[in-house]
């Protein structure tokens, strides 16, 4: 049986409702993502931060018996007045490491040792390492003039990243102050959340998939870059305090390597090592190692204390998510990568897991 004219009319009617309501919702769309696009990393670390301290919110607001707007405000002028000494001497640590390189290369007191006989032996590499290292030794302002396009360009590198670190410390106090409006009002949110993944997901995996996000977030942010960031803090005070050369870089060092869970240990013991063969072993020098041998163990103690020891996210999954959040977004996609990627992969396995008739 044919269709009618009439008929046919009628489909293409509402079809072409379809479209022009399809059209107009994605223009919409876009334009709402270009409006909100500026604003999405801030926010999104905001959202983790809330997520990450609402637990502490609550066991407060229980504690003091305050409102949800005072006690989110307490946190976060405790947390902005606690970060702030450590991130400024770490900051000025970074500026006078920099400060002290250009000096020493634009004053030509840097002197470089001969290389010795035995690295010309090595293979492959081992006869033109040992001709640029006697070249540097014997004329290093000749040497340094012949590679100036390379040394500026990764002069200009770091400093565009230390640029990026000043911003991301910023972009944190911001983020901070945001998740502090977001948790106070916790329980809206967390209602508008479970109803926006029931809405996805259906009213029996929405609350699920709502309670599976956030597990994660708080997992990943506490268990990996909360503790990263703590490690990196106390020892990179210690490194300040000790007068190590480059202690701010290396406390950044620290916050890498921990976010992609290698040991601290990696860095102290060398810092170790240094100080002792350039000031010999005094009370200071001892108590030194100590402090920074047991601050570079202090994850040991605290995965524990707050998760019971790791996330349940492979190890890859963190390193690719911290990596490449760094090199797409810099400092912010440092702490943003490794939980959003670490979010995707759980849901993804959710799904994976999940039977065809559901």
């Amino acid at each position: 049986m044919e269709p009618t004219p009439i008929a046919e009319r009628s489909f293409s009617h509402s079809l072409l409702n379809v479209l022009i309501r399809a059209g107009l919702i994605a223009v919409l769309v876009i334009v709402c993502f270009q409006i909100f696009s500026p604003f999405k990393e801030l926010l999104l670390w905001s959202l983790i931060l809330a997520i990450t301290l609402y637990p502490l919110q609550r066991r407060l607001k229980d504690m003091l018996g305050q409102k949800d707007g005072y006690i989110s405000t307490l946190i976060v002028l405790i947390t902005i007045g606690i970060l702030t000494v450590p991130i400024y001497l770490l900051g000025t640590s970074i500026a006078d490491s920099v400060n002290s390189v250009i000096s020493l290369l634009k004053s030509g007191n840097l002197h470089v040792p001969p290389p010795p006989d035995s690295i010309a032996a090595w293979p492959l590499v081992g006869k033109p390492l040992h001709d640029l290292w006697q070249q540097a030794a014997s004329d290093l302002p000749d040497l340094v003039y012949k590679f100036v396009p390379q040394i500026k360009g990764i002069s200009l590198a770091l400093l565009s990243k230390l640029a990026g670190v000043s911003m991301g410390l910023i972009s944190f106090i911001f983020a901070l102050v945001i998740a502090g409006i977001i948790m106070a009002h916790g329980e809206n949110g967390s209602r508008s959340a479970v109803q926006i993944a029931t809405r996805l997901s259906g009213p029996i995996r929405g609350p699920q998939i709502a309670g599976l996000c956030t597990a994660t977030i708080r997992a990943v942010a506490l268990g990996v870059v909360g503790i990263a960031f703590i490690q990196m803090l106390l020892i990179g005070v210690g490194f300040v305090i000790m007068g190590i050369p480059g202690a701010g870089l290396l406390a950044l060092a620290v916050l890498l390597i921990g976010i992609i869970q290698l040991p601290a240990t990696l860095i102290t013991l060398p810092v170790i090592v240094f100080v002792f063969a350039t000031e010999g072993a005094s009370t200071a020098t001892i108590v030194f190692a100590i402090y920074i041998f047991v601050a570079g163990l202090v994850d040991n103690v605290l995965k524990p204390l707050l998760l019971g020891r790791g996330v349940d996210v492979p190890m890859p999954v963190v390193l690719i998510g911290a990596l490449g959040g760094m090199v797409t977004s810099g400092v912010i996609g440092l702490f943003i990568g490794p939980v959003v990627l670490a979010v995707g992969y759980q849901l993804f396995w959710q799904w994976v897991r999940s039977a065809p008739d559901d």
